[in-house]
């Protein structure tokens, strides 16, 4: 008999929300972590001051409310507290303003001016249906989709390249700049096709469920699902760095929570030389540069807005934006780069010592790149902040070389598992009729790597879990 029905290698979310989903059907579940600690791009850390506790890599989580997959899951019981800031993204510019996105559509709308009523048109169908939307939007490509129309008001414009969409649907500079901020979360180049997807996905999000954060800080995600899983007999062992295919115990099932560079070095000749060769093309992405502070006081933003949001976007116009997210895929570094900031300790003062906070920056850069940005990160706080530098009480910072040290699954600094562009998003890693599989019946991929891609969603691991039961385990 085998030691376990399945096993998964990496406890991140994927790897627990594939290990939770054998184990409710019966599975006898065993999870390997190489580090201390499960959680992958959910880990919370002391990384400049004791008492200052910071989010490694994912910070905030539409999709772990909003996923089906993650509603399904007891997190409350286990300790996972959601706060929702009033608004879900601050977006500021230049005049001393800012556009929020509230959780009301219309209160978002009355900020765009003669463009809001376009606004209303594009995501009005869209945050009213989310979780329809998200049942399609979420897994392998859907042949046919459960709700055609309404994915079609998602996918038709989303097919469209963000600056093109931008400029179609809106003449002035605040929404402009908006969908801009909202589309370069899928650190592409907003000239390339499909980039309104994530705009439209995100701004959907901000309406339909708001941007929230678990309190404390992202680990109680991992814990909480590790937690969980324990409760179903799962088992759990870190510090456990697996090297080849010789250091697994004996199962029915392997899925791996790794990209596919990892899986190409463990796996070795269990996989046939085609498919080995289709891993090694998998592309991956940008990488990102990030610096976490320590800040004595709140960051003293112009724009009031700035203060409803823990997530703000700094990046000024639409052409400055695109213009960021050109030059990683040119190798280049922008001068006054897209920046993606969060604030928690307005909303979870519990992360920081009594009046002091926390804030966390990172900007996309060449794959790789060893470059300190941490100069230009703090020009672009700077011009929407003045005097943010004279409240930082400590930095911490990593480059992209620095992010794949710390996760090998970061490659060149990809956090979101691979470029998620149109020819890699439902084929990623390899065109199959279910991405999760392999040639190899026995092995199946559960991470980022495959659909639906980047995001604290679980659903790889979710889809890779059910392949599994239905070539396998059942």
């Amino acid at each position: 008999m085998p030691d376990y029905d399945a096993v998964i290698v990496g406890a991140g979310p994927n790897g627990l929300a594939a290990a939770i989903t054998l184990a409710r059907q019966g599975c006898r579940v065993l999870v390997l972590e190489a580090k201390n600690t499960v959680g992958g791009g959910t880990r919370t850390a002391e990384l400049t001051l004791p008492g200052f506790r910071h989010d490694v890599c994912s910070a905030i989580h539409p999709l772990g409310v909003a996923s089906p997959l993650m509603r399904s899951l007891p997190l409350q019981q286990y300790g996972v507290e959601w706060i929702f800031p009033p608004a879900a993204v601050a977006h500021p510019l230049d005049d001393g303003s800012a556009v929020t996105l509230e959780r009301s559509l219309a209160e978002t709308v009355a900020q765009l001016g003669g463009d809001g009523p376009a606004y209303h048109r594009l995501l009005s169908p869209l945050a009213n249906q989310w979780q329809k939307v998200v049942e399609d939007l979420l897994g392998p490509l859907p042949i046919p989709p459960r709700h055609p129309l309404l994915l079609a008001r998602l996918g038709l414009p989303g097919l469209l390249p963000a600056d093109w969409l931008a400029r179609l649907a809106f003449r002035e500079t605040r929404a402009r700049a908006v969908f801009a901020g909202l589309a370069a979360h899928a650190m592409l180049p907003l000239e390339q096709p499909a980039s309104t997807a994530y705009g439209l996905t995100l701004a959907m999000m901000a309406h339909g469920v708001g941007w929230p954060m678990a309190r404390g800080g992202s680990q109680a995600i991992a814990d909480a699902m590790a937690a969980y899983l324990g409760s179903l007999g799962g088992e759990i062992c870190t510090n456990f760095n697996v090297r080849s295919m010789q250091d697994l115990p004996s199962a029915r099932a392997t899925l791996f929570d790794l990209t596919p560079r990892q899986i190409l070095q463990i796996t070795a000749e269990r996989l046939p030389a085609g498919y080995r060769r289709q891993l090694d093309r998998y592309r991956y992405g940008p990488g990102v540069f990030k610096v976490d502070y320590a800040l004595s006081e709140p960051v003293p933003w112009k724009a009031d807005g700035c203060r409803r949001a823990a997530t703000v976007h700094l990046g000024g116009t639409l052409e400055e934006i695109a213009a960021s997210e050109r030059a990683p895929g040119r190798g280049e570094h922008a001068p006054r780069p897209y920046v993606l900031f969060v604030q928690h300790t307005l909303f979870d003062p519990g992360r920081a010592p009594a009046g002091q906070h926390t804030a966390w920056a990172y900007c996309h850069v060449p794959a790789g790149s060893t470059l300190d940005m941490t100069g230009a990160i703090e020009a672009q706080i700077e011009r929407f902040a003045p005097g943010f530098r004279d409240v930082v009480l400590a930095r911490s910072t990593r480059n992209a070389a620095e992010m794949e040290i710390y996760n090998p699954n970061y490659i060149g600094g990809d956090i979101n598992g691979g470029v998620q562009d149109l020819l890699q998003l439902y084929t990623r890693p390899v065109a199959r009729l279910s991405p999760y599989t392999t040639p190899a019946r026995e092995l199946f991929i559960c991470s980022s790597s495959t659909p639906p891609g980047g995001g604290v969603h679980g659903m790889c691991g979710y889809h890779a879990a059910r392949a599994a039961l239905k070539s396998v385990l059942l």
